[in-house]
């Protein structure tokens, strides 16, 4: 049985794809895959994504510079989420942090920022 035989995309034909980075475990991102940008992935060994807002797909770090190298591809029990390992460069955030799971919440509700900002989103990506 092939790998994509043994996943769940969804109606649309996505699956969520978490990111992690290889060396500590520290869950960097999450964004939406469909088939072609798994096979790209696996191809190139950089993560591929499929914007939905955008309805493109986009290589991480084409525009930062901060890109993702794969080390492991692995699916859940159910074939419905993917996990990526991988060797981070710079920020997976586009708003300049390390993580894009900056934020805690703590009891009471309170929010709060956990990691220090790696860059200026406006440096990093220009003004858009």
């Amino acid at each position: 049985m092939s790998l994509f035989d043994q996943l769940k995309f969804n109606a649309d034909g996505l699956i969520p794809a978490i990111v992690q980075d290889h060396g500590t475990g520290r869950v960097l991102m999450m964004a939406w895959m469909n088939r072609e940008s798994l096979e790209k992935t696996l191809e190139l060994s950089k993560t591929v994504f499929w914007s939905r807002s955008r309805q493109k797909y986009w290589i991480k770090g084409e525009t930062s510079g901060h890109v993702q190298l794969v080390k492991d591809v692995a699916f859940d029990c159910d074939g419905d989420t993917l996990l990526i390992q991988v060797e981070q460069t710079g920020a997976a955030c586009h708003e300049g942090y390390r993580s894009c799971f900056f934020r805690s919440v703590r009891p009471g509700g309170e929010i709060t920022v956990t990691e220090e900002r790696l860059g200026d989103p406006a440096q990093i990506y220009g003004n858009k």
